[in-house]
């Protein structure tokens, strides 16, 4: 597991948080999500190792449906009311 990955596991838990990264298509995308959501999988595997590309599989709770984030790619992270800016 990447230290970035790790770090924000580490910080959020598998509570409720946002962040804000830019997609593959270059677009801003905001996202209201939580990790360790077991509750809507269905089976299989995923075509690629997450972790080797630094990707962190999160559960968006606006559309409720399973969504993977580029960490090298985040902004901002907001969590228990305090924003941290990711560099």
């Amino acid at each position: 597991m990447k230290t970035e990955e790790k770090q924000l596991r580490e910080l959020v838990g598998n509570k409720i948080f946002s962040v804000e990264f830019t997609k593959k298509d270059g677009s801003l995308r905001k996202m209201v999500c939580r990790l360790g959501v077991k509750k809507h999988l269905r089976g299989g595997t995923l075509g690629y190792d997450a972790e080797a590309m630094n990707y962190l599989t999160v559960f968006d709770l606006q559309s409720e449906e399973y969504r993977t984030i580029n960490v090298n790619t985040l902004k901002s992270i907001t969590f228990e009311g305090m924003t941290y800016e990711v560099e």
